[in-house]
């Protein structure tokens, strides 16, 4: 090589520095830049926290002199749902104990759901209607079936709309059989039991005659005894049409016709111009924001916020 030739090595090696301090400089402004972006979102989930906090403290409704107190009944009649028997029932005793309130409205829009929280939710209704001496009014908009009429005729009277859904006063119990799907897949199937009933039902046995009819007999016995709550509910309203309590269900209009409601009207209207207190409070117990952020965000970004607030206060 000639003396005068400028070995190229080091600039080689210069440039190649320069590209790696480069790579590096921005990793580090990626870096940076998430960082701050978790810490804005870690910032929002603690003060999503502190307002959950705040909000779960139960808040006083506003005080008016004159009101209708209004207890929604949405979705299914069940347990840990908004409709459970202990919602209702806690919103319920705050509407009839308000002294303001002058009576008291169910606005159910449901399609039922179990026979024992709707048993709770008219019991408490009757307590509290003899406790308090006060009107309660059952308004159907959408839809008040089963376990919700069941809710329903707790009510002095019953007010729908003409397309409204009402009735199906009826029980049933469902499943699936299995025992065909097994024997075309050669599964066999392996029961031990200590009692000769405690595989009443089991979807991956046979039928049993025997157990069938212990079925049935139960659920005439909860059919006979939604019955006897809406004969006791409705009186001498029903008119006894024979297929009142086959579990069919009617448009609101039909359901007046047979007794099973006494007029087509709206809340507004039952506020305003039966109870004449036009000012409506409600009193449904409302989920708080930190029950909404998980049931929106799931229990995996829950697991996630819990264990990176831990790491964060050295919690273990």
């Amino acid at each position: 090589m000639d003396a005068s030739t400028p070995d190229p090595k080091p600039e080689a090696q210069a440039a190649l520095f320069n590209e790696l301090a480069r790579v590096y400089l921005d990793q580090q402004r990626r870096d940076a830049r998430w960082r701050r972006l978790w810490r804005l979102l870690w910032l929002g989930v603690a003060i999503s926290l502190v307002w959950a906090a705040w909000e779960s403290v139960p808040a006083a409704h506003t005080p008016v002199t004159r009101h209708t107190a209004m207890v929604e009944v949405r979705g299914e009649i069940a347990m840990e749902t908004e409709a459970s028997a202990d919602n209702l029932m806690t919103a319920l005793r705050s509407a009839f104990e308000d002294e303001g309130a002058q009576a008291v409205v169910l606005r159910i829009n449901s399609p039922g759901g179990s026979p024992v929280q709707a048993g709770l939710v008219n019991d408490e209704v009757r307590r509290l209607k003899a406790l308090h001496k006060k009107k309660v009014y059952a308004v159907c908009e959408e839809m008040c079936a089963s376990a919700a009429y069941y809710i329903a005729v707790s009510a002095d009277q019953i007010y729908v709309d003409k397309a409204s859904i009402v009735g199906s006063i009826g029980v049933l119990m469902d499943g699936f059989g299995f025992v065909g799907a097994m024997d075309k897949l050669g599964v066999e199937r392996r029961l031990l039991t200590a009692g000769e009933n405690k595989a009443m039902l089991d979807p991956f046995s046979p039928v049993n005659p025997q157990h069938e009819g212990y079925a049935r007999a139960m659920l005439d016995q909860i059919h006979q005894q939604f019955i006897g709550v809406v004969k006791q509910g409705r009186g001498k309203a029903l008119k006894g049409a024979p297929e009142t309590f086959t579990g069919l269900f009617w448009n609101g209009e039909q359901a007046v016709q047979m007794g099973l409601a006494d007029h087509l009207g709206s809340l507004d209207h039952i506020a305003r111009d039966v109870v004449k207190a036009a000012d409506i409070v409600n009193y449904t117990q409302e989920e708080n924001l930190a029950e909404r952020l998980a049931k929106r965000f799931g229990a995996a970004m829950g697991s996630g916020a819990v264990k990176a607030l831990r790491s964060g206060t050295g919690i273990r």
